[in-house]
């Protein structure tokens, strides 16, 4: 994921429309990587990261209540499945 996406998700106090913002670092030679850290917002209201490790196989959510695991899950689920259209450009990051 290069560029922000959102997200409509079905939570246990109904849906929420979240922005998925992933923080994405540049090298000094203009190279772009990916952390695996994901900003989850819902509006101006902070939901926490998801947090996937270096295969994107495992992740960690460290939101304090906003999202149960499952719904964390979901999310997690849609960010590592996700892939950017064809004209995603870094050089426009979010």
């Amino acid at each position: 994921m290069i560029n922000q996406v959102g997200y409509n998700i079905n939570t246990f106090d109904g849906p929420v429309h979240l922005t998925i913002t992933p923080i994405i670092e540049s090298l000094p030679d203009g190279i772009y990587y990916a952390t695996g850290v994901y900003k989850l917002s819902a509006g101006t209201v902070g939901m926490g990261n998801i947090t996937f490790d270096e295969d994107m196989t495992s992740w960690t959510y460290d939101g304090i209540g906003e999202l149960t695991y499952e719904e964390a899950a979901e999310v997690a689920d849609f960010i590592k499945d996700y892939k950017d259209p064809a004209s995603a450009d870094p050089d426009l990051l979010q």
